[in-house]
């Protein structure tokens, strides 16, 4: 026995109408019944290709039904039918219809007239159902026919439009479409951490074999595990964002969306795709079955898929998917402020939790200072458990205050951005010995537009009654970068972190008149219609910078 691929004897207008699919527009009540009537009519459908996948899209409550024909050659012939559900579960079966293969032929090849078809249909038939399915799993078939036979796969949704692939083949020698799956298919969970999960599961017999062809991909979400490719694939683009064709295989940087983030690193790749539920990770780790999943949540369930992938065909095998909570994060560390001592504190902006610093009081009165230098910061000060300030901190905040010896404060210090956020602490004793110099009541600078030329920009700032050293920079930068240097600026990094070639000037003056302690700078030796980013530095006692709000001025293009 082998296959028949009739449509080569067709005429054209019979081409043409085994291109429609047969179906009805509602759910049949006995196939058999539709399958006697299909059956000399079935060069008006669908015939399923031998060894190629073939996506089938589903409009609910309407069968649609594919054809295939097995001929009379020898002895036994072999078929597999393999059908992925890439949504919502369907009901599927195969029917066969024995008949002469005299008749077979002659269908096959549309030369049957009226009087052999009204003669062959009151002629008693013998159709069977000989598989049924419902679910969305992946199923395969296998089946061996020893006669002349017509097959029907007959497919249906219930819940709604969906789409599948089905894949039939007569060809058991020369490989399979399909990844094969080991004996065990499951994924074991090795290890867990905080943030991170430890998989392992058994090579695939395809790996051992054809190596360079071959990968494990890896899908990781918090909501559910996913039963084939596919079907992981629908369900992100149903959270309204456009996938590549293929997720396993689609890791190129110019295939990606702007909901996508792409990872390369020591041979693997990794996209996440940010949607409205969350994180869908993929990462293809080539023929590594040991994988440790980076970056996750504390007290976080995830799913865990595996897919080896036949990266000539783009056709893949699920191997069982597990879950596993990662642990809980402990309690956050406690860190001793020492008096006088100045730290610096990274907050993470994601998880938005506190970070706590305590200090017991070795003087009645103690001053807190903070300097924010990146993102926002809430700071909650409590002494000995009771709250005795909370606010939002920009720039430099001092809390002077006043209790008991050995009295026990908490700080508590928290990002309020989804970014990061980092601040400088410091608590003292010595009120005499500030850390920090005195500031002005502003840190704004000011610039003078009319007296802005083409080559020179003229700034002012507010200076203190104490005589400190200031120190101006410039940097010259583009339109598109405006928004990025204001908000990216460290506003704790000093001097240091400059240029050389930035150095405007540096400059020492005070005015025990407030109202007086102004001061002026040109700026000479620009270029004409250009912006430039001026950064003024102030300097105290201990040599600890603060630094002004970085200002943005255009020199003039004509003058």
């Amino acid at each position: 026995l082998k296959m028949s691929w009739f449509w080569f004897y067709l005429p054209l207008h019979l081409l043409m109408a085994a291109c429609l699919c047969h179906s009805i527009k509602a759910p049949t009540t006995s196939s058999q019944q539709s399958f006697k009537t299909d059956l000399f009519n079935f060069h008006h459908s669908l015939i399923l290709a031998d060894g190629k996948e073939t996506t089938v899209h589903l409009l609910k409550d309407i069968p649609k039904r594919y054809y295939f024909v097995m001929e009379e050659g020898r002895a036994l012939a072999p078929f597999t039918v393999t059908v992925t559900p890439c949504d919502v579960p369907i009901e599927w079966s195969i029917l066969v219809h024995k008949a002469s293969a005299s008749f077979l032929g002659k269908a096959a090849r549309g030369d049957h007239d009226t009087q052999e078809v009204s003669k062959s249909q009151k002629a008693p038939s013998m159709v069977s159902t000989i598989f049924n399915y419902k679910g969305n799993s992946v199923e395969t078939y296998m089946g061996m026919s020893s006669h002349s036979a017509l097959y029907m796969l007959e497919f249906l949704s219930t819940e709604r439009d969906t789409h599948i692939t089905v894949y039939l083949t007569t060809d058991t020698t020369s490989g399979h479409l399909y990844p094969e799956l080991p004996m065990d298919p499951r994924i074991d969970v090795i290890g867990i951490g905080h943030t991170t999960v430890t998989l392992t599961w058994k090579h695939s017999p395809s790996v051992l074999q054809h190596r360079e062809n071959i990968q494990y991909c890896l899908l990781v979400n918090e909501k559910h595990n996913y039963k084939s490719l596919c079907a992981a694939e629908t369900a992100i683009r149903s959270s309204g964002m456009k996938l590549p064709p293929t997720l396993a295989l689609s890791l190129s940087p110019y295939l990606l969306e702007p909901q996508q983030v792409m990872i390369l690193s020591n041979s693997e790749s990794s996209i996440i795709n940010k949607v409205s539920s969350g994180e869908v990770r993929q990462i293809c780790m080539g023929t590594k079955n040991t994988y440790t999943v980076p970056n996750l949540s504390p007290s976080t369930q995830y799913y865990f898929d595996v897919f080896v992938v036949n990266l000539l065909t783009n056709a893949s095998a699920a191997y069982t998917g597990t879950f596993a909570r990662t642990l809980e994060e402990p309690e956050p560390k406690v860190v001793e402020l020492k008096d006088g001592k100045v730290i610096q504190v990274v907050l993470d902006g994601k998880k938005q939790k506190f970070y706590s610093l305590q200090y017991q009081a070795r003087h009645k009165k103690i001053q807190f200072t903070f300097q924010l230098c990146h993102g926002q910061v809430r700071v909650h000060i409590i002494k000995n458990g009771k709250t005795v300030a909370s606010e939002n901190i920009s720039g430099l905040r001092y809390f002077s205050l006043k209790g008991k010896l050995l009295d026990t404060y908490l700080v508590q210090l928290r990002s309020t951005e989804e970014s990061n956020s980092s601040v400088k602490v410091q608590v003292s004793s010595h009120f005499h010995k500030p850390l920090f110099p005195l500031l002005p009541e502003s840190l704004k600078i000011k610039s003078f537009s009319k007296l802005r030329t083409c080559n020179s920009v003229t700034i002012a700032w507010l200076g203190t009654q104490e005589e400190s050293k200031y120190c101006v920079y410039k940097k010259r930068i583009e339109d598109d970068q405006v928004w990025m240097e204001l908000q990216s600026a460290d506003r704790c990094s000093g001097p240091e972190s400059r240029h050389k070639s930035e150095k405007a000037l540096c400059k020492y003056f005070y005015d025990l008149n407030l109202q007086r302690a102004v001061t002026t700078e040109t700026i000479k030796g620009l270029d004409a219609g250009t912006l430039y980013l001026f950064d003024v530095y102030l300097f105290g006692p201990s040599g600890i910078p603060v630094r002004y709000h970085s200002k943005v001025v255009k020199t003039r293009k004509k003058c």
